[in-house]
């Protein structure tokens, strides 16, 4: 009768009678996107875990349930796959945290221990520490976050060298991670947060703001 009938394929496949057409393309990105932020994820785990040198990308790929190759198809290389991690936490914390409260929120993300609810912590620095000593790439990742990290709280001091003290704070901030997370140090180690970031905020503040006048004595 000189009417072509559709099939149920054809139908359901879209004129061109390619198999999923564009319902399928987008359900292709959704499990990309997936899988990307799946081995994001690994990775930061991993990299606090172990730092940048010991974490394989045969784990990561493992812990994120993914096959290798993809690792590769989305991030290109281990290195690049770590400056994203890098990207996401760190410079994430820095862009969305108040400057008044960077130095506790990120304390706060090293002495989550990584399971329960502080599985979704930031943990760049900790990642940080447990890398140094890496390739020349990988510190000059870490000297730039370390950076960036103190421009933001050298913006919190209003007294003499400024910049200075902010330095000193990050390298606390770092000191206080590398012996409770490195080290094990106790009783820091097992300490309470909140006992901890009480005991530190007062100290902090006045570092950034001032300390004793010149000449005076204890």
């Amino acid at each position: 009768m000189g009417t072509t009938r559709r099939t149920a394929r054809e139908a359901a496949c879209g004129d061109d009678g390619e198999g999923g057409g564009a319902g399928a393309a987008a359900g292709h990105r959704r499990d990309a996107e997936g899988t990307r932020l799946r081995l994001l994820d690994a990775a930061s785990q991993l990299f606090a875990e172990r730092g940048y040198e010991r974490a394989t990308v045969r784990d990561i790929a493992a812990r994120a349930g993914a096959n290798q190759a993809l690792l590769f198809r989305y991030f290109g290389s281990k290195k690049a796959l770590f400056g994203e991690v890098m990207a996401r936490g760190g410079q994430e914390q820095l862009r969305t945290t108040p400057p008044q409260s960077l130095f506790e929120v990120a304390l706060r993300g090293m002495l989550a221990d990584g399971s329960g609810d502080g599985a979704g912590k930031d943990r760049s620095l900790e990642v940080c520490l447990r890398s140094i000593g890496g390739s020349d790439e990988i510190a000059e990742a870490l000297r730039g976050l370390g950076e960036e990290y103190a421009e933001v709280l050298a913006t919190q001091s209003s007294a003499d060298h400024g910049e200075l003290r902010a330095d000193l704070a990050l390298s606390w901030l770092l000191g206080i991670g590398l012996m409770r997370v490195v080290v094990g140090k106790e009783p820091l180690a097992s300490a309470d947060p909140d006992t901890i970031c009480a005991l530190t905020g007062d100290t902090l503040r006045t570092l950034l703001t001032g300390g004793p006048q010149e000449g005076t004595s204890g």
